[in-house]
């Protein structure tokens, strides 16, 4: 039977690495000035205008589609209404 508390714990190994990974990234990020505090600002920006460009796509789209729906629904209507004239085949 497989021991299944041992796929739940990462080994030291794994461990290990991951400080290591932390501290040069930690190391690199010092070098371009970026600060824990600074990068969590940056990120709320990001999301910001990454939310801002999703609505603002929508936005654009939306004001095409009620262009071409001012067109599209009613020559949908009238050739409904004109189909519905005629012998019922189609």
């Amino acid at each position: 039977m497989p021991d299944h508390n041992s796929s739940r714990m990462p080994s030291v190994s794994t461990i290990i690495q991951l400080i290591v990974w932390c501290v040069v990234v930690g190391v690199v990020f010092s070098a371009l000035d970026i600060t824990p505090r600074n990068l969590i600002e940056r990120l709320g920006f990001i999301a910001r205008r990454i939310y801002d460009l999703g609505f603002g796509a929508f936005h654009w789209a939306f004001q095409y589609f009620l262009l071409g729906a001012m067109i599209v629904i009613p020559v949908w209507l009238v050739m409904r209404l004109l189909r519905g004239r005629g012998d019922g085949h189609r």
